[in-house]
């Protein structure tokens, strides 16, 4: 995917930066960058005109940020503007760029992500990962980050930093993973088992595809509930254009909202939660496509292959087909969906529900039995449902686009080579 790397509606232009001469020329530099980022290409006057500073205070930023390579000069603007026509400016193609990851339950994922929202490498590996010691997982994750920078820097694109996508609970402001039912992990801290030298962050995996779905969709609102699934079932909630994280980071753990308390244990500890009904293992099993193993995940699959990505896809087969017993479990699933989503919207009071992930290639018979229980149960607010623009590559371009964005809310922390 290729997107403009910036918030359409928002941008964050230095925020955080200290009150001080120097913080003021940071954020004034963080403007500049967003606006050509946003508007651009545009020349030092439009700049001056869009962030309200005089065009000579432009000048000596923009020459800055030319002289880091975060900034290109193309020519004249093109012709037809009245007056001398000003020098283009344009986001640099040869700037940082974001690393961002995805460990998923059934694969590894690592993009590289220039400044102007570009894909310039990305590598991907299928892998057995739950219930194995996160070390090896880790592992091999590592080498597949070290394969993408390499694959980066041979195009002279220096990384910025790395981010990593999981499906689980991360402690706000860290990189560990308090809790990963679906990986069976906890108190893991990522920076001690991934190679140092590239600043870390470490997010939720839904909290990355809201993330992605706010700043690359079309036509996101500032107030939605993004809604994804793997093998569990993840959401985050966007308020005002900003995630909505919870005092400890934990907000959004939708898949453990109880659907029918006395129902079947779930690896989080509760009893009838959601993803014991509308969670991949389950809709398999309610659609005769496979076995499980544990409480939520799947072993023999009937011939299915161990891709996640796939097994979706074989659903989505067999529903279109006519398959009365796929549409069925998926109906079923929809409609838990739809009971766990009633407290969230009543509570909440969202724009939309956006469905990613796998949820999104299943819509089409998820959607019925979902908003005919959101329509009864929510007491006549109006909320619609519709499908992710991004689909399942939401938590990897989220945590990518994450780490550009970093560059353009404060340039002035890159150093030489793209690293922070």
């Amino acid at each position: 995917m290729t997107a403009p790397l910036h918030d359409r509606r928002r941008g964050t232009s230095g925020a955080g930066l200290p009150d001080t001469q120097q913080g003021m020329r940071r954020r004034n530099l963080s403007r500049v960058m967003h606006a050509v980022a946003t508007h651009g290409p545009l020349s030092r006057a439009a700049v001056a005109s869009h962030i309200g500073l005089t065009r000579a205070a432009v000048s000596t930023l923009v020459d800055e940020l030319i002289r880091s390579g975060l900034l290109d000069e193309l020519g004249p603007e093109r012709p037809g503007r009245v007056g001398r026509p000003g020098s283009a400016l344009a986001v640099s193609a040869m700037g940082p760029v974001g690393i961002g990851a995805e460990v998923g339950v059934d694969h590894l994922a690592v993009c590289a992500v220039d400044l102007r929202g570009d894909i310039r490498a990305r590598a991907e590996r299928r892998s057995a990962n739950r219930d194995r010691s996160p070390a090896p997982v880790l592992k091999e994750l590592a080498a597949l980050v070290r394969q993408v920078c390499a694959e980066a820097q041979q195009q002279g694109l220096g990384p910025a930093g790395l981010a990593v996508a999981v499906p689980g609970l991360v402690a706000r402001d860290t990189t560990t993973v308090v809790r990963a039912p679906n990986l069976g992990w906890r108190d893991i801290d990522l920076s001690r088992l991934l190679p140092g030298g590239l600043p870390l962050t470490v997010d939720n995996e839904a909290n990355f595809g809201a993330l992605a779905e706010l700043w690359l969709g079309d036509e996101s609102p500032e107030d939605f509930l993004h809604v994804s699934a793997e093998i569990g079932i993840g959401a985050a909630l966007v308020v005002d254009g900003r995630l909505l994280r919870g005092a400890r980071g934990f907000a959004g753990e939708l898949g453990h909202v109880p659907v029918r308390p006395d129902g079947p244990a779930c690896p989080c500890g509760g009893r009838g939660c959601l993803e014991q009904y509308a969670g991949e293992g389950a809709v398999l099993r309610a659609a005769g496509l496979g076995g499980v193993r544990g409480s939520g995940g799947m072993g023999d699959s009937g011939g299915l292959s161990d891709s996640g990505e796939v097994r979706s896809e074989v659903l989505a087969e067999r529903a279109a087909a006519g398959d009365e017993r796929v549409r069925r479990a998926l109906s079923d699933a929809g409609a838990a969906l739809g009971i766990a989503l009633t407290g969230a919207v009543n509570l909440l009071d969202p724009q939309a529900v956006v469905l990613g992930g796998a949820l999104s290639r299943l819509a089409p018979w998820l959607l019925p039995a979902l908003e005919q229980e959101l329509s009864e149960r929510t007491a006549g607010r109006t909320c619609g449902v519709r499908v992710s623009e991004i689909g399942p590559d939401g938590p990897l371009l989220g945590a990518a686009h994450s780490v550009a964005r970093a560059v353009l809310d404060d340039p002035a922390g890159v150093r030489a080579g793209g690293t922070r």
